[in-house]
């Protein structure tokens, strides 16, 4: 790890910090710290910033409740600006948006971004607006026990592709289970950061055991 002496701050004092979700790896907004402001982000494990229209310590969160809880602070190669991951506690934007940056300028005709979320969104509106023809509409409309025939049924598929060493196929099917599985996830509530967060404390949990393993 290197030192924040070691950073190089602009000639007003500030760097550049960019923040990024830990989930969805979303930009979600670009503000700026003194020293002061990155020491109380690092004391505290939240991000505070240096406001250039106000000319004050900003923490993020403080009047809102919208706290950004830092995972990790990294510095680019020639230490002039930072990456902040973040675990978020609600939109990052002053507008009420999940991110800062909506105001889209360029799209590629050829190229496309997925992510999770973008497709949980998609299916969320599938489940409200019923699009005549969708297949997910077709089993939001047949309910939970259909939903969980079909997780069923791909869960089998995986397993039989996977039982063939068809690693093509294997990719095929776990597509479908996942797509499948999000559609329950849907039906039932359940978010991808609930997933995360989950998964999250579980990699804790196994690292806890494989530190105590090695000290026995």
């Amino acid at each position: 790890m290197i030192n924040i002496d070691e950073l190089k701050f602009d000639e007003k004092g500030l760097i550049p910090a960019i923040v990024v979700d830990s989930i969805s790896k979303k930009v979600l907004t670009l503000a700026y710290m003194n020293r002061e402001s990155l020491k109380i982000s690092m004391e505290k494990g939240l991000t505070c910033f240096w406001s250039r229209s106000r000319q004050e310590l900003w923490l993020k969160g403080e009047t809102s409740g919208n706290y950004q809880h830092i995972v990790s602070i990294t510095a680019d190669c020639d230490k002039d600006a930072l990456v902040v991951v973040v675990e978020k506690d609600g939109p990052a934007c002053h507008m009420g948006t999940d991110s800062c940056f909506n105001n889209e300028i360029f799209q590629s005709e050829d190229k496309h971004e997925f992510s999770l979320e973008a497709l949980m969104d998609l299916l969320k509106g599938r489940k409200i607006e019923k699009k005549e023809g969708s297949y997910t509409t077709y089993l939001f409309e047949k309910g939970i026990d259909k939903i969980l025939k079909k997780v069923g049924e791909e869960n089998t598929e995986v397993i039989i592709a996977a039982k063939a060493d068809d690693k093509k196929e294997t990719v095929y099917e776990i597509a479908d289970l996942c797509y499948h599985v999000m559609v329950l996830m849907v039906e039932m509530g359940i978010s991808v950061e609930d997933i995360h967060k989950e998964l999250a404390s579980r990699h804790v949990i196994d690292h806890k055991v494989k530190q105590e393993k090695m000290t026995k």
